[in-house]
């Protein structure tokens, strides 16, 4: 295993963005890709959007509390993804 992509911001206004991408030997089921990820945004100590995948559960994302499936394509497209959450919400908010 060797780790691939790790990147962590605070913002002055105390936000947290982070970003870490595995690259495994194998697939961790039901996940068909070779990757382990955690990508977060956090503000005043909540997890308002977090993507990530783990053993039994596959690749999934969480939107303020709500959780849903997420289908993965490839690490650009998920750190992609993950900043566009991130842009919808901070414009929403």
């Amino acid at each position: 295993m060797f780790l691939s992509k790790v990147q962590k911001d605070v913002t002055p206004d105390g936000v947290l963005i982070e970003f870490v991408v595995w690259r495994l030997p194998e697939a961790v089921p039901p996940c068909r890709h070779p990757f382990k990820y955690r990508l977060v945004f956090i503000v005043d100590g909540r997890r308002v959007i977090g993507f990530d995948n783990e053993r039994g559960k596959g690749d999934h994302r969480h939107c303020e509390g709500d959780e849903q499936p997420y289908t993965f394509v490839d690490v650009d497209r998920l750190i992609e993804d993950f900043i566009g959450e991130v842009e919808r919400w901070r414009r929403e908010h």
